[in-house]
């Protein structure tokens, strides 16, 4: 929001939320039903039916440069402005799609009025050369002194201080004005568009290429990277006055009096605003590599839907909490296709950067799902991803590699000793993060508690938890025989003691693994807390108690870069094994911690809270009820 929102600050549809793609059914409707259903050949007009598609392709286009963004400042490489992204910047720029269901509306209201535009050819050579022309002249002209406009302190306030509230941009910075705004720029867009239409020399090709070639610049020159390489303005010197570059309009948003230009900086050289220093960040920002990363967490896909969640996705979808949208039916092609995509990518990607302290921090993901780590046969696979990413890490220098979800299955890598054994040279170290995660279950667990419930797969984390829990005097409770008999054999005599089998569902403290099922929560008392100790949260099945957040813990403030949410976790919420690879190199620990190794669980616990580190409260808890 603008600092003093102005007249027509908010979009029309703000109201109708999700559904505001509705405004468009009637026209698309219509459009469909004239082509195919009408008997008058004279009505079925593949212009008027094209529109709705073109609008989706117009999406799917910026969602590209989206994710390509993302994907390579994550890597560093490039780079132009070094500062974060926050969680308001994505939520300011979650409607970037409010201009493509304008420019919708605006297209189906020209074509009912405007006669001319009815049955356009593909293609006219003059309608090109005609709107090149205009858009050179008029359109980039009185843009220049539009932009100047708005950077007077009165519209500024009002309406462009709302776009400039982005100082490190991303593609879809681009479209991000109020209503007014917009409008004022469809008019100057409008002038080659109506021009051709009214002179009878539009075609199809001049149409979408234009609108084409405004979306392919305005996501380039927000991106905050640079692409465009030197050889283009050495082969070309005159290139520079046509087209600018993402360091060029970068300037403009971080120095703000300078670069006004629309795409084509010449008006700059000739009114004299152009920012001195414009060549030399050109330069180098080319030249700059990412930094290696200090710490990588390495992760995996969850569900087909969670590639939505990824930041490197729908990044309104990234800064929320990962859960199952209806809609998501709709998009089952899209799913498709990024599931036969990471089929046939198959190596570890760069999903997220971020910095805390003098840490370089990266995340990659795995591109297998949740069910794949469950196949016998797939399992050799992905134990080779894991590896040659440990490999890449010891390579690069990484100094921790922390193993997240199932990339530490016991059954898979015996919590990643695996890659020990085989490779006792490598100089990176590999961190399982169950003694962070052992001691925040601990600490979650309500003070005074006399008795719990321990239910679920068992695992290293549930073992060490049942331990240090008996020897506390802790009465254990297992619903199950077979779990029973395992968490005895791995107790001490005197700790096994208080590990007894439950005869009764008193306990409303419920510690809970994988493979909880729904008819074992109604056995539990009401107002039952139920903490899981695994990667992955219980499916919720009552509504009369409180299910705690997985093993994790809330991140400083000044933890950078930090727009997305991981997996089901909340805002600025990290996991525990996250977390624990991030101690290891702020406190330079020299062992791993895989297999049966753990490390000192108080002294974790006081290190994570040194280091500004936080508990998740009841309250949060609370939130999170089913």
């Amino acid at each position: 929001m603008a600092s003093k929102p102005g007249l027509l600050t908010e979009w029309p549809w703000t109201w109708l939320g999700n559904f505001k793609y509705v405004v468009l059914a009637p026209f698309v409707a219509d459009s469909i039903h004239s082509f195919f259903m009408s008997e008058d050949e004279s009505t079925r007009d593949f212009v008027h039916f094209i529109i709705f598609p073109f609008l989706l392709v117009r999406m799917l286009h910026n969602q590209i440069w989206i994710s390509l963004s993302r994907y390579r400042t994550a890597k560093g490489d490039n780079r132009i402005v070094d500062k974060s992204i926050e969680f308001d910047q994505v939520d300011r720029e979650r409607n970037w799609d409010d201009q493509i269901i304008l420019n919708g509306l605006l297209f189906y209201y020209g074509y009912m009025k405007l006669e001319q535009s009815h049955h356009l050819p593909i293609w006219r050579t003059d309608g090109i050369i005609l709107t090149t022309l205009l858009h050179i002249g008029p359109v980039e002209f009185l843009y220049y002194w539009l932009h100047r406009a708005l950077h007077h302190h009165f519209l500024y306030s009002r309406y462009h201080s709302h776009h400039h509230s982005s100082i490190v941009t991303e593609p879809i910075t681009s479209v991000i004005h109020p209503f007014a705004e917009h409008i004022a720029y469809f008019l100057l867009f409008a002038i080659p568009l109506l021009t051709t239409v009214l002179t009878r020399t539009a075609s199809i090709v001049s149409f979408s290429g234009y609108i084409t070639y405004i979306d392919f610049m305005n996501n380039l020159g927000h991106c905050n990277f640079e692409i465009i390489p030197k050889w283009m303005f050495s082969s070309f010197p005159l290139l520079k006055y046509l087209m600018y570059t993402p360091s060029y309009h970068s300037l403009h948003h971080t120095q703000f009096r300078t670069n006004y230009s629309l795409f084509m900086p010449m008006y700059d050289y000739i009114y004299d605003t152009l920012d001195k220093s414009s060549d030399t960040l050109y330069e180098k920002s080319l030249e700059r590599q990412g930094k290696s990363p200090d710490v990588v967490h390495l992760t995996h896909l969850t569900t087909p839907e969670s590639v939505y969640h990824l930041r490197l996705g729908f990044a309104s979808f990234a800064s929320e909490p990962y859960s199952s949208k209806w809609y998501f039916w709709l998009m089952w092609p899209v799913t498709l296709w990024s599931m036969m995509v990471t089929w046939i990518y198959g190596q570890t990607f760069t999903v997220e950067r971020n910095l805390f302290k003098n840490l370089n921090l990266q995340t990659w993901a795995i591109p297998k799902y949740r069910v794949q780590y469950f196949m016998q046969h797939q399992r050799e696979t992905i134990n080779n991803l894991i590896e040659e990413a440990i490999m890449e890490a010891d390579q690069k220098g990484v100094k921790v590699l922390s193993l997240g979800l199932l990339n530490q299955d016991k059954q898979l890598n015996n919590n990643g000793e695996l890659y020990i054994r085989k490779h006792p040279q490598i100089k990176v170290k590999v961190v399982d993060g169950s003694s962070l995660a052992v001691a925040v279950v601990l600490n979650s667990i309500p003070k005074g508690t006399t008795q719990v419930v321990l239910i679920g797969h068992l695992s290293k984390v549930a073992n060490v938890i049942a331990l240090a829990l008996c020897q506390g005097g802790v009465k254990v409770m297992t619903l199950r025989e077979e779990e029973y008999k395992k968490l005895k054999a791995s107790l001490t005599p005197e700790a096994a003691t208080n590990l007894v089998p439950a005869k009764t569902y008193a306990s409303k403290i419920w510690l809970v693994g994988d493979g909880l099922s729904e008819d074992e929560q109604l056995k539990a008392p009401k107002g039952t807390l139920f903490i899981p100790f695994s990667q992955f949260p219980p499916r919720k099945a009552r509504k009369d108690c409180f299910y705690f957040h997985t093993p994790a813990m809330i991140t400083p403030k000044h933890f950078e870069n930090v727009d997305s949410c991981e997996n089901w976790l909340p805002r600025r919420v990290m996991s525990a094994w996250r977390i624990a690879g991030i101690l290891h190199a702020l406190e330079d620990w020299h062992e791993h911690e895989c297999g049966n190794m753990m490390l000192d669980i108080e002294k974790v616990w006081k290190t994570s809270l040194d280091h500004g580190f936080t508990p998740i409260t009841m309250a949060s808890a609370s939130k999170s009820k089913a």
